[in-house]
């Protein structure tokens, strides 16, 4: 099986398709070899049903069938999505019947399917280019007009759908518009020939624009522009039916256009970049006695508390893409035994030399012994553990790791001023910050370190990328007491920008995908462990 993605800026998802190989079926049939195919079904999150998505052809006489139509769909980094491949054959009245066993299962890569030799991807291609216009239509009462553009792709059924907008140009009919980029699959949707409409537009402020007129170009003819300017001439349908001497609304003139490459995350993941996760979990007294009800650690029978949910929650995603599945693990803010020594940085499962817990089961398991064994106490330091794992990323620059730390926390905050440096320190490295906000507090610190209106700065050095993404659970807790519907909102919001955040990363340092592996690669290397 092999993967292959393209995205977006302008929609939501990766666009991820999958080829499907198979080896060494169970022979069915009695005086020939079986009629495979493959049926991918999808299963709904709230639901958990599981859905018929698509099927590949049949092919005739094989056990070893290398399918040729693709599945595609939406990929997205933050979301668990289950898939099931069941394998097929026809008989001979021509119905089909699941015939291979062991082939119906979640997610891809398991069972009697091998997977195929992944294909290198082109990366994704961004259009940008600049116009400017001359002699368009004055539509002003008390001016001249203030135009924009707007850009159409054209669809398969004649329809057109909205693609771009130009910023409005004040008070002038010879605009010259700022240059933008747009990806190319959004503007011909990888058929080159296809129609694009561009309307140009006199703009109002109340919203009535009024229409100047239109032309109509295509990828392939816009793409010439990158050699010499092009103008087209911009028509208005009516004004040409009612005036015999009418020639046209004005001209556009395509001043330059190029066309770069961008690569996307599902290129760095196929070309064996690791996330390499690492867990740090607030022992403060802060957050109550773990034996009584109240606390937020308190270790119930019946339901997990918000820091094993939000652990588990973020861990289950991020594990698939970590080949060793070995997770170091810290707390900090406790009392240890048996001197009463207070860590900002303990090993989970009380092994100084590796801290390393097999699986999101394993760090599970360590932090409730080390719930058994230490003592809650304070302050609440962030910067010791932030910038142990930055000297792990600190050694590894060449793009095939990458260190997402998550840390876990009620949100009382005691060494603001070194955490703002130790994050300033971090952004220029491979690596993001996760926090997530358990309890009742108000988490303005939390806010503060989050970067997203103000970035993060040190002693007059502001941060190179955002790397930090902070959310409070409480805003993902289901009212129904849904714990899977709870973890699962949750991580689709806290791991919504790890994909950018790789990107920004990779591009800041011109750092290309390597190509994707055989199928059947050397183990990777043990990662640089923090």
């Amino acid at each position: 099986m092999s993967l292959s993605g393209t995205s977006e800026r302008s929609v939501p998802a990766t666009k991820i398709e999958i080829t499907v190989s198979c080896r060494n079926l169970l022979d069915l049939d009695t005086f020939s070899k079986s009629d495979p195919m493959v049926v991918l079904y999808t299963q709904s999150r709230a639901s958990q049903e599981w859905r018929e998505f698509g099927r590949t052809e049949v092919i005739d006489n094989t056990l070893n069938p290398d399918f040729v139509r693709k599945f595609v769909l939406d990929y997205f980094f933050e979301e668990k999505q289950n898939l099931r491949f069941d394998v097929q054959r026809r008989l001979q009245n021509q119905h089909l019947q699941t015939g291979f066993p062991g082939t119906s299962v979640p997610g891809p890569g398991r069972g009697d399917r091998r997977p195929g030799q992944p294909r290198r991807t082109t990366p994704h291609d961004i259009a940008t280019m600049q116009l400017c216009a001359n002699k368009l239509d004055k539509k002003d009462f008390f001016g001249k007009s203030d135009p924009f553009l707007v850009f159409y792709r054209s669809n398969e059924d004649g329809t057109f759908t909205i693609c771009h907008k130009t910023e409005v140009v004040k008070n002038t009919l010879n605009p010259v518009w700022q240059p933008f980029s747009i990806p190319v699959r959004a503007l011909c949707n990888g058929d080159y020939d296809r129609t694009v409409k561009i309307d140009v537009y006199d703009w109002d402020r109340d919203g009535s624009h009024d229409f100047i007129g239109e032309f109509t170009t295509s990828y392939r003819e816009l793409s010439k522009a990158q050699n010499q300017f092009t103008v087209y001439e911009v028509l208005n349908p009516r004004k040409k039916c009612k005036k015999k001497k009418y020639v046209n609304s004005g001209t556009v003139t395509l001043l330059s256009f190029s066309v770069d490459s961008e690569f996307t995350f599902v290129d760095y993941i196929k070309g064996g970049t690791q996330l390499n996760f690492t867990v740090a979990i607030d022992f403060t007294a802060s957050n109550g006695n773990p034996l009584q009800p109240t606390s937020l650690h308190y270790m119930s029978p019946y339901q997990l508390s918000a820091y094993a949910m939000a652990l588990k929650a973020v861990g289950e995603i991020i594990q698939d893409y970590d080949s060793d599945k070995l997770f170091p693990a810290y707390g900090f803010g406790a009392k240890l035994p048996p001197e009463g020594r207070i860590s900002h940085q303990f090993p989970l499962n009380n092994n100084d030399e590796d801290p390393n817990c097999a699986g999101i089961e394993g760090v599970l398991e360590s932090y409730f012994q080390s719930l058994r064994t230490v003592q809650l106490y304070g302050p609440t330091y962030f910067a010791p553990v932030i910038n142990q794992v930055a000297r792990a990323a600190a050694k590894i620059s060449d793009g095939s790791q990458y260190y997402v730390l998550l840390i876990i926390t009620d949100g009382v905050i005691s060494d603001m001023t070194q955490t703002k440096e130790a994050i300033v320190s971090a952004s220029s490295l491979p690596m993001s910050i996760i926090i997530v906000g358990v309890g009742p507090a108000m988490f303005e610190a939390m806010e503060e370190l989050d970067g997203d209106d103000v970035r993060v700065s040190s002693r007059g050095r502001y941060a190179e990328r955002d790397i930090v993404q902070f959310v409070p659970f409480r805003d993902y807790v289901d009212r129904s007491g849904n714990q899977v519907l709870s973890m699962a909102r949750l991580a689709k919001d806290v791991l919504a920008e790890i994909p950018e955040q790789l990107l920004s990363y990779m591009r800041t340092r011109d750092i290309q995908p390597r190509p994707p592996p055989p199928a059947n690669p050397n183990p990777t290397p043990a990662p640089e462990q923090p």
